[in-house]
């Protein structure tokens, strides 16, 4: 019986002769058909980073100091990709990140997503910047899993509604992204001039709260623009502590994570302050030039956190082996971003299922080859750092 990696594979090769009208394979190849979709505006949103690049950069080629050194002679022809979080069974490793404005890259915004991860059971972490309201893509997912990024409002009321209507629509945890109290400075949206927020895009959220609209002089139909800025300005919360932190915490039940953590004393104190996961993240290079890769931060986390609750990591994972390498280093899952915004642009909800299929396969190649047949018996052993 053939595994999941060789149908996808040999239905690949099976399609030869139609692989011109085929989706694309690699990473690149879904980065170069969506420049070649999108327009320069929405393409640079995603593309772009803060800065020069640095972080961007930093993020990708730390993965390049670390070597996957297998064994052989290893009895592989069962693998199990699943992981355990918050008591619930995951197929596989790794979620879909919040990313937000989708409807800039298709025109069903975050339900293509969305319907694609619910179809193969992989989680998906739905973006409070989305075009899309919560409760329109909870109705997209039926029994599928999704958790909901919280940019934690200035006004604790709209925190508080937005957190009680991810409860009742089914949302399982909150991500609360942290590292973003100002836009980073990201110089190809500064060239492009775009900021799609303003034409109300990303706003899904706040347009359908009645708390946010009670705190409008005008309707957002009558004033867009308007209404955009406020919700702009309630996103970036430059006054963001610890103790709205804990604010956050009092106001919810469901597991709490933290999203935007790169310094292992910051990873400690989220613990203390309530935090039920980590999500290592520099907003996938987005916000803070010249910072630390986070694939290199994820070790001292590790060590700092020692176990006591379960750690994320985004921004750099491409392929397979990005994601064995985090999780040999002490990530118990990872978050997929550009490579699924990318196959969203470029064929919607059947470009985000085949990209996470390959991704699946690709995984499940990555670990029966390098001798393991769990994703549970990858360890810090399992790869070795070069200079």
């Amino acid at each position: 019986m053939k595994t999941r990696a060789e149908q996808v594979q040999m239905q690949i090769y099976e399609n030869g002769d139609k692989r011109a009208t085929l989706l694309p394979v690699s990473f690149e190849d879904w980065e170069r058909k969506a420049k070649d979709t999108l327009a320069a505006g929405p393409f640079d949103y995603v593309h772009g980073a803060a800065g020069a690049g640095d972080t961007l950069k930093a993020n990708l080629n730390a993965f390049q100091r670390y070597r996957i050194r297998p064994r052989v002679c290893c009895a592989v022809e069962k693998r199990d990709l699943s992981v355990n979080l918050f008591g619930s069974e995951m197929p596989v490793p790794f979620l879909l990140a919040p990313i937000g404005v989708n409807s800039i890259l298709h025109s069903e915004a975050e339900t293509a997503p969305a319907r694609a991860a619910a179809e193969l059971g992989v989680p998906y972490v739905l973006s409070q910047v989305s075009t899309k309201s919560m409760e329109e893509v909870a109705d997209v997912m039926g029994e599928g899993t999704r958790w909901f990024q919280l940019y934690p409002p200035r006004d604790h009321e709209l925190t508080k509604s937005f957190l009680g209507r991810a409860e009742a629509a089914g949302y399982q945890a909150i991500v609360v992204t942290v590292d973003s109290p100002l836009l980073g400075w990201r110089e190809k949206d500064l060239n492009n001039a775009y900021l799609p927020f303003l034409k109300g895009e990303g706003c899904g959220n706040y347009f359908s709260d009645e708390v946010f609209l009670s705190r409008l002089e005008q309707p957002p139909q009558k004033d867009v623009k308007a209404a955009a800025v406020k919700a702009l300005e309630e996103g970036n919360h430059k006054a963001f502590t610890w103790k709205e932190f804990e604010f956050i915490r009092q106001q919810t039940s469901l597991p709490l994570l933290i999203k935007g953590v790169t310094h292992p004393e910051d990873a400690a104190l989220a613990i203390e302050h309530g935090a039920d996961g980590i999500i290592v993240s520099n907003h996938g290079g987005r916000q803070l030039d010249g910072a630390i890769a986070t694939l290199e931060a994820l070790p001292s986390i590790r060590d700092r956190v020692d176990g006591r609750v379960p750690i994320l990591m985004d921004s750099g994972i491409r392929r397979g082996a990005d994601i064995l390498k985090a999780i040999a280093l002490g990530a118990t899952a990872v978050l997929i971003g550009r490579p699924y915004a990318y196959a969203l642009a470029v064929a919607g909800e059947s470009g985000v299922k085949e990209v996470m299929k390959h991704l699946i396969a690709e995984l499940e190649l990555e670990l029966a080859l390098s001798g393991r047949g769990s994703i549970k018996e990858v360890d810090e052993s399992l790869i070795m750092k070069v200079d």
